[in-house]
């Protein structure tokens, strides 16, 4: 079953977050909300690349989606374009926390912390939560976090002693922490959320066919080129994503992590709640939160 054969939910004029939407899955997901009348807000690092995402998308679905510009590895950009945000709609219907990267070389950004565990976890942390009271308003509020299976890699749990791979930094093995993060911040939402009527999921879209991963070293840039003829389009990676954020049937459902349109296990430490709930304090006192 393919996304566009569920029975999507009215999604005409439903206000759509997507970050990282200039490239990949976060662009096609933009195409796809766009395509069922949705009003989506693109955030996107680089403006320009922004701009001829959203003219794309503009000419193959007949609506423009809004741009927002954001460095995902500034905090202050975060708060920035979520008070943007805030200001231009009076709600929002869907959050799809995309944007994400994997480098070889730590980085430590300007706010302290380890670029991949804040571009990938930390700033969608801080995104979400300052947008939480606009998700309130809605009568469906979807939170979708895209997460992905090398979680299963950070076997040991969130490294808490070292949230900043201060030792033997390795590329992939940040990647998979920061992915096994979102899985945790996806589930302790769910947790928190209920009450407010605000769900909470996460997705494995599988192993997409964009540039994601070129970028980086050694082992992982081989294991990428040997596995291009397995590798999905952008648009088949995106449909979990899409289906996720308007599917009627999901409607109510939250803490859980699909794969092809449907639920399934993450890894076992990802479950440990009392993980989650540190996760959660943690990522308060990172990003400077005040409540």
């Amino acid at each position: 079953m393919g996304a566009m054969d569920c029975l999507f939910r009215d999604m005409r004029d439903a206000v759509c977050v997507v970050t990282g939407a200039n490239s990949g899955i976060g662009m096609a997901t933009a195409e796809a909300l766009s395509r069922q009348d949705a009003r989506v807000l693109m955030v996107c690092r680089d403006r320009k690349r922004g701009e001829s995402a959203a003219e794309a998308i503009a000419v193959q679905t007949g609506r423009t989606p809004e741009l927002h510009i954001a460095d995902f590895a500034r905090l202050e950009d975060v708060r920035t374009v979520a008070a943007s945000i805030a200001a231009s709609v009076g709600r929002v219907d869907v959050l799809v926390n995309n944007a994400g990267l994997i480098t070889p070389t730590r980085t430590i950004t300007e706010d302290g912390n380890e670029l991949t565990f804040q571009v990938n976890h930390l700033s969608h942390f801080l995104l979400t939560n300052l947008l939480l009271d606009k998700m309130r308003l809605s009568r469906d509020g979807r939170v979708v976090t895209v997460s992905s299976d090398a979680h299963f890699r950070a076997f040991t749990g969130i490294n808490f002693d070292d949230l900043t791979f201060s030792k033997d930094y390795d590329g992939f093995t940040a990647y998979a922490h920061s992915k096994l993060a979102n899985i945790m911040f996806c589930y302790e939402l769910a947790r928190r959320g209920e009450a407010a009527g605000i769900t909470s999921n996460a997705v494995h879209p599988g192993l997409v066919g964009t540039n994601f991963g070129m970028n980086e070293g050694g082992v992982v840039r081989l294991f990428y080129r040997l596995a291009r003829p397995f590798i999905l389009s952008a648009e088949k990676g995106a449909r979990t994503v899409v289906y996720c954020s308007a599917a009627a049937e999901l409607g109510g459902i939250s803490g859980g992590y699909f794969y092809k349109m449907r639920p399934k296990p993450s890894s076992p430490v990802s479950q440990d709640e009392g993980q989650w709930n540190r996760l959660w304090e943690e990522s308060v006192r990172l990003t400077d939160m005040t409540a």
